[in-house]
This record gives structure tokens, C-alpha cells and sequence, in this order.
């Protein structure tokens, strides 16, 4: 395990309470709640966010997601256990989450044009952004302490 580094949350106040507050705006969309959360879950797994996985695991467990559907986020292109409509916002998640590979593509866009509506992608889209920033606070200054006893 890897200690804390930084305290960016009470060091910076006033910037953690605006993501708090952008956080709390981004989970209140029209899309199911379990897809949100393997949303988060994946984009954490890609930026390498110890803590983020975590949270994101316990918390789609709670909200019903099975152990095997879990396992299988990072691999997700090559299981059978997710709808269309999984596998367009995981493609979006990935594809923005990894921009040093250029800007996502229109295939991958369209794809998720074709799953959710106009406002959900926006959704969708804020989703990702925020929970990119999140992954990039907990990758970078690991300002929240990982409890091995959940």
C-alpha cells in the first residue's frame, strides 16, 4: 500500500468543496445509476487510481452489480456480459480517458450517439470528465487513505 501524499482536499478548501459540488451535479442524471458506476470503475482502472477502484467496486457491489460483471470491466470487449449500451459508454470512457492516443473518434462517438440520447450522452460525457479529474487528484497527490479491512 502507498502512504498519503498530499492533502489537496484541505489544503484547498475552497477547490475541493466547487469538485464536491460538481461531483454531486454529475450523479444526478437520467442514467442508471449501475452504469455510472462501472463507468467510474473503468476510467479509474485506466488512470490507475487505487482509491477510485476501490470506491467504485464497493459501491456498484452495493448497488446490486455481480462479482463476475466486476472482474470482467477491464476486459470488457472480449466478455459476453455487457449490453450495447454498456459497451458504448465503456468505449466513450476509455476513449476519453485515454487522449494521448487523439481525441475520440467519431466511430466511437457515434456509437454512443446510437445508445443515448442527447442528454445523456452530455451526461454521460460530464460523468467521465468528472470522474477523470477525481482519478487524477487520487493518481497524483493520494490524498485519501485505502481501508484493507472492507
Amino acid at each position: 500500500m502507498t502512504d498519503m501524499r498530499l492533502a489537496v482536499d484541505k489544503l484547498a478548501p475552497h477547490i475541493n468543496k466547487a469538485m464536491n459540488a460538481l461531483d454531486t451535479a454529475s450523479r444526478k442524471t437520467t442514467i442508471e445509476p449501475a452504469l455510472l458506476e462501472l463507468v467510474r470503475l473503468r476510467a479509474s482502472q485506466l488512470n490507475g487510481c487505487a482509491y477510485c477502484v476501490d470506491m467504485h467496486s464497493t459501491d456498484a457491489r452495493k448497488g446490486g452489480e455481480t462479482e463476475q460483471r466486476l472482474y470482467a470491466v477491464a476486459v470488457w470487449q472480449e466478455t459476453p456480459f455487457f449490453s450495447a449500451r454498456e459497451r458504448a459508454a465503456l468505449a466513450l470512457t476509455e476513449a476519453a480517458t485515454r487522449l494521448t492516443h487523439g481525441p475520440v473518434s467519431d466511430e466511437v462517438f457515434g456509437a454512443a450517439a446510437k445508445e443515448f440520447n442527447e442528454t445523456e450522452l452530455a451526461e454521460l460525457i460530464w460523468t467521465i470528465t468528472v470522474i477523470n479529474a477525481w482519478n487524477r487528484l487520487g493518481a497524483t497527490a493520494r490524498p485519501w487513505a485505502l481501508e484493507a479491512t472492507r
